[in-house]
């Protein structure tokens, strides 16, 4: 059995990870939310 040490160790860095995706994800919606990003490739070629 593992000890609680290593367990804690694992979990801090699982909850790191867990809090870097939910930061970057909630980033790519407020900039889709801004009109930074856009799905349409018909935009992006009128504006050459």
């Amino acid at each position: 059995m593992a000890d609680r040490g290593a367990l804690k160790f694992v979990g801090f860095i699982f909850a790191t990870a867990t809090l870097a995706v939910m930061l970057v994800a909630g980033m790519v919606v407020k900039g889709y939310a801004d009109g930074a990003y856009t799905l349409e490739a018909s935009t992006v070629e009128a504006a050459r």
